[in-house]
């Protein structure tokens, strides 16, 4: 395998074009970046490959970055501009023509069609071919030029990939790329390979389709004498039916999972799995995330997208999740999704509450929907569902249970054991109070603990509710 210079540190890079929101599989791609730099005290390097000028923008700039920043994966110093480096990228083509590593090649595009025309009649390579690589520069027109690599025309070029193994290419298989366009702007293939020099970059890690372009940028190391990065070529995700991810597939973007509601560190958690595994460990924190990551955990298969794990993952994260930094996230869930933030009256209730809203929970919306109680101000208005059990009988019994609570210790237990005995007096399971009591002090029937609603609210509130709910409409 490739290895960095002795003594020099990891440094990994994600670099992402800005023609779009952030890809699951790009932030997949930047998370084991991360991992890999951070849990190694090295560093994670950002760079926008923004060379495509008429895909590129700031709005896209901007919705990685956001992406990102959600995500929790912190960069190391500014986000470079791949296009604000075109004079260097363009210094290292005319140094390597200088060096006699490349070439000005005059071809015209109608005349490199004519050779591929003529090479598919002959049933010949349609490789291009072209005839000024080895044209004294005496005979040069003063015509348009691109510049070429010279690449080499026999052996192999091997790449020993840390996780694809040892990737063979025939030479003769490659052909001459061009690294300066005719207008004096270099091409991706060339500003990739000066930007991750220039960089430091010791790993590359990047999806497998990225795979034959290692090959023509190995070439430009050698030809600049540069040391080679460790490359780590990782498969791509497919969907639940095993195909390359699309439209189809529902939510492709980070954003996406945000305003579904998933935490951030359920996604960090599930997209680590995605392809890579350590033991049957499943469910894992960031820390040991960052001592067990490592390229030789890296499958060679693609990884398939299963929003059901996803799901059991969430719910574990957030029985492990401190109360106030799911409080915190509910906040960026709110704002992600337009809604209204917590009003300061709800606020405190909230967090109160979070042990049990949190308890199972799968995403945000399911916890929101839990905090109804909370949320919402007298009178409470059932919902059809639970204003079922509002009848007659239960509204009799509500008011029977008013002068038991008023003057008891407002303590959970003691509450549960109030409510117990009355509906044994009534010969009724203890069910049967809980949900005429559920439908006064929440108006859903999806709630937490009838008793831990009645904590959080304080008695006034909670007796007041009860009341409301035990008058005849």
């Amino acid at each position: 395998m490739t290895t960095p210079p002795a003594g020099s540190a990891i440094v990994t890079r994600f670099a992402p074009s800005p023609t779009g929101f952030l890809h699951i599989g790009g932030a997949r791609t930047a998370l084991f970046n991360w991992l890999y730099a951070r849990g190694r005290g090295g560093r994670f390097l950002l760079r926008i490959e923004d060379t495509d000028r008429a895909r590129s923008t700031p709005e896209a700039t901007a919705a990685i970055l956001s992406g990102l920043t959600w995500l929790g994966l912190d960069w190391d110093g500014e986000a470079v501009s791949q296009h604000e480096q075109a004079p260097r990228h363009a210094e290292v083509a005319l140094e390597m023509l200088a060096r006699g590593h490349a070439y000005k090649c005059f071809s015209t595009q109608d005349e490199i069609e004519a050779f591929r025309e003529a090479a598919r009649a002959e049933n010949r390579s349609t490789l291009f071919q072209s005839p000024w690589r080895d044209a004294d520069p005496a005979t040069h027109p003063d015509a348009p030029y691109v510049v070429r690599l010279k690449a080499p025309r026999d052996g192999e070029t091997v790449i020993e990939d840390a996780v694809q193994g040892r990737v063979v290419f025939r030479n003769d298989q490659l052909d001459d790329m061009v690294c300066l366009r005719s207008d004096g702007t270099p091409t991706y293939m060339l500003a990739v390979v000066v930007d991750d020099h220039d960089m430091g970059v010791t790993h590359v890690i990047r999806g497998d389709d990225h795979l034959n372009n290692a090959a023509r940028q190995m070439q430009v190391y050698q030809a600049m004498g540069w040391d080679v990065p460790v490359f780590a070529h990782i498969p791509l995700i497919h969907g639940e039916d095993g195909k390359k991810l699309s439209k189809r597939h529902g939510a492709l973007g980070v954003e996406d999972y945000q305003k579904m509601g998933y935490p951030a560190a359920a996604i960090r958690n599930y997209l680590a799995r995605l392809g890579w595994s350590h033991g049957d460990a499943e469910f894992f924190t960031d820390e040991q995330a960052l001592d067990w990551f490592d390229l030789g955990g890296i499958g060679k298969a693609p990884a398939r997208l299963d929003l059901k794990k996803l799901d059991h993952l969430t719910a574990q994260h957030f029985t492990a999740m401190d109360d106030a930094a799911a409080l915190q996230e509910l906040d960026d869930f709110l704002a992600a999704t337009g809604a209204e933030p917590l009003t300061q009256r709800q606020r405190p209730l909230v967090a109160a509450a979070m042990p049990q809203l949190k308890d199972k929970a799968r995403n945000f919306g399911q916890i929101l929907e839990r905090a109804h109680f909370v949320l919402t101000e007298r009178p409470i208005e059932p919902d059809q569902k639970s204003a079922k059990a509002l009848d007659p009988v239960s509204r009799s019994i509500l008011k029977e249970l008013t002068p038991h609570l008023q003057n008891a210790s407002w303590e959970r237990e003691r509450l549960e054991a109030i409510v117990t005995e009355l509906a044994a007096q009534h010969g009724l399971g203890l069910g049967k109070i809980a949900q005429p009591l559920r439908a006064a002090l929440a108006g859903r029937t999806v709630s937490p603990s009838v008793f831990d609603m009645m904590v959080v609210l304080g008695r006034d509130e909670s007796l007041a509710r009860i009341q409301d709910a035990a008058m005849e409409h």
